[in-house]
């Protein structure tokens, strides 16, 4: 059952000391507490919603995921967000009270819905380059071009297992020629981006209860994975050479994990890249502990070809190298891939055809058409070139607003202390419409501190800075 339903018409309090993602939850808690809203009842979307209340969407999405986390929403694939046909019971409580036990505004699955509804222009914490950094008239041709050839097993056929030919050809020569991976194209598996190569490789090589080392901080999107798939985390520090390999060597004799996950260059959040001795020491860290390595290179084009990468010193014998297109060329084809050994490749290969049959030919010849022709090489270097103007302004107005940058800034990323609770602030800031990504993301154990993400080509309104400003002097 599906019925029209209006919003709660009462303004919500901007002064108030409750957030306004928590007040709107609990007006729409109360509506279906006393039946306005009937079990089937479908909410207003988050556009809707946020344009009623004058709010931002964020604020829309952290709203509708607590109602979720109480039981009182279900949300319906490409629907939306209905009451529950049988809703708890919550007890009475103030207009201003939290919606039973409320969770945390901020969370992997909050960051990725918040990423959907962005806009670049007011999200400093953004983890993409916006839309007018991208290079529209090279992808249009290349799609153009693809689609001009009228092959039918690039339009009107599923693709190869492993992934389009030419592809798999052009990344195997941009592996050996520049990243000194020795890879052949049969040992290259597209995947719908390197999440889901990085999600093949759990699945694939792992089992429930293994213990995984990730880097602390690091992927908010990477912790929330694993852990859902089972595995027990095991944080290690992570500085501006690598991780720290003390604690790493402790926790390898304690647990002996079965895999270490690491971003070897330009890290997220810290941007920071892997040194050359660091590499060789984890290296030998796990041949004797038998560990494999999954070096995900996401942010590849932002970052010297001669950087160490792990892969490279190991040459894919118990490393599995990631990497993808969506930072650099669009988020919008979801091309990524894996390089590994013919073994692992021959499985993994496997689990992708049982988890979504191929990949889209016609995407990955795009790419390769991209590649072939150096169109990609050369977006690349102009990215580049902005990006380091932007990064040298964004840390100018992130001093003068009196923050520090806690490892030197390089790449996309920067991580900023700003002084004072980021989560606090991020919610304050999400109220006044601004998208940060408070540290509290990046924690493998979800420790607040006052650490934040910045993006350096979405940080640039002076506006934000002066607001962040104000708002420390407050807290």
């Amino acid at each position: 059952m599906s019925t029209s339903t209006s919003s709660p018409r009462d303004q919500l309090i901007r002064s108030a000391s409750t957030p306004l993602a928590q007040q709107l939850a609990q007006r729409y808690a109360e509506r279906i507490q006393q039946r306005l809203l009937l079990p089937g009842a479908r909410l207003p979307s988050v556009r809707e919603c946020a344009r009623h209340h004058g709010v931002s969407p964020y604020t829309v999405v952290a709203a509708y995921d607590q109602l979720l986390a109480a039981g009182l929403l279900e949300a319906r694939k490409q629907r939306g967000f209905f009451v529950r046909e049988s809703a708890p019971k919550l007890k009475p409580a103030a207009r201003s009270a939290p919606v039973a036990t409320a969770p945390r505004a901020f969370d992997a699955t909050a960051l990725i819905r918040g990423m959907f509804q962005a806009d670049a222009a007011t999200s400093p914490g953004l983890g993409t380059l916006p839309a007018d950094w991208l290079d529209r008239p090279m992808l249009q041709s290349a799609l153009r071009k693809v689609v001009a050839q009228g092959a039918d097993a690039l339009t009107l056929q599923y693709g190869e297992p492993g992934g389009d030919v030419r592809l798999r050809e052009v990344l195997a020569q941009r592996l050996n020629a520049d990243l000194g991976i020795a890879a052949t194209p049969s040992q290259v598996l597209s995947t719908v981006g390197a999440t889901h190569a990085l999600d093949l490789i759990t699945r694939g090589l792992l089992q429930p209860g293994d213990a995984v080392l990730v880097d602390d901080p690091g992927w908010a999107i990477e912790y929330a994975r694993l852990t859902q798939a089972g595995m027990r985390l095991l944080p290690v520090p992570r500085g501006a050479d690598g991780p720290d390999l003390a604690v790493m060597d402790r926790l390898i004799d304690e647990h002996r994990p079965r895999m270490y996950v690491t971003v070897s260059v330009l890290h997220n959040p810290t941007g920071q890249t892997l040194s050359l001795a660091a590499a060789h020491q984890i290296l030998k860290l796990a041949e004797r502990a038998d560990l494999l390595i999954v070096e995900d290179d996401t942010y590849a084009f932002m970052a010297p070809n001669h950087a160490p990468r792990l892969s490279a010193l190991d040459g894919l014998r118990r490393t599995l190298y990631v990497s993808g297109f969506s930072k650099i060329l669009t988020p919008a084809w979801r091309v990524g891939y894996v390089a590994a050994s013919p073994e692992r490749i021959d499985k993994l290969t496997n689990l992708k055809l049982l988890s979504t049959l191929t990949t889209s030919p016609l995407m990955e010849r795009a790419v390769a058409l991209c590649l072939e022709q150096g169109q990609l090489r050369r977006h690349a270097e102009r990215v580049n070139t902005r990006l380091d103007a932007a990064r040298q302004r964004a840390v100018r107005l992130a001093l003068d607003a009196g923050c520090q940058f806690i490892t030197p800034p390089q790449g996309l990323f920067g991580w900023v202390d700003v002084g004072v609770d980021t989560e606090r602030a991020a919610q304050r800031l999400l109220d006044l419409g601004w998208l940060i990504a408070p540290g509290l993301l990046f924690s493998a154990t979800r420790r607040a501190g006052t650490a934040m993400r910045i993006n350096f080509a979405t940080a640039q309104d002076a506006r934000f800075w002066k607001l962040l400003q104000t708002l420390r002097q407050e807290l």
